[in-house]
């Protein structure tokens, strides 16, 4: 039997002390930072790093919010055959320091109000994420969407 390939990834909902949320404009538009956990790296300080690495913000990382499995498999590119499950955990952050940059990923980043940041997140994904961090209620939710051919939700539940 062959094992199985993932990706698991890792998101953070920054909150400064004003309710304003870090947002981060990469290739696919406005996002809340994050990306792939590293070989031997832990989830917290792989979220720490990509942070810092896409914003300039060193953040604490507090309680996560949201699990969800973006079953859709496709063409990849770079010599990638087939880009596989990927895994993504989303935790709520609070900044620390830092000073607001970009990076090799990023043109963009700013602190914008909590109630604007659906306006400026196209990505169907990643704004059903945010709305998760909305909702959340001390209860991480959990789900299962597909993003190609189009974005839909299989499966969500309160864990």
């Amino acid at each position: 039997m062959m094992m199985p390939t993932h990706i698991v990834a890792v998101g953070g909902v920054v909150e400064n002390e004003r309710g304003e949320i870090l947002l981060v404009k990469d290739r696919n538009g406005w996002v809340f930072p994050g990306g792939q956990v590293e070989a031997g790296e832990n989830l917290m300080d792989a979220l720490i790093r990509e942070t810092k690495e896409e914003s300039g913000i060193d953040i604490i990382v507090s309680h996560l919010i949201g699990v969800y499995s973006n079953t859709s498999t496709y063409p990849g590119h770079s010599g990638v055959v087939e880009v596989p499950t990927k895994v993504m955990m989303d935790f709520v952050c609070k900044p620390t320091g830092g000073e607001l940059t970009i990076s090799e990923e990023t043109t963009d980043s700013r602190w914008i109000a909590k109630d604007e940041v659906l306006q400026l997140i196209t990505a169907s994904a990643i704004r059903t994420r945010f709305q998760a961090y909305l909702d959340f209620n001390r209860e991480a939710v959990y789900m299962e969407y597909i993003t190609k051919p189009e974005f839909e939700i299989k499966l969500r539940r309160n864990i």
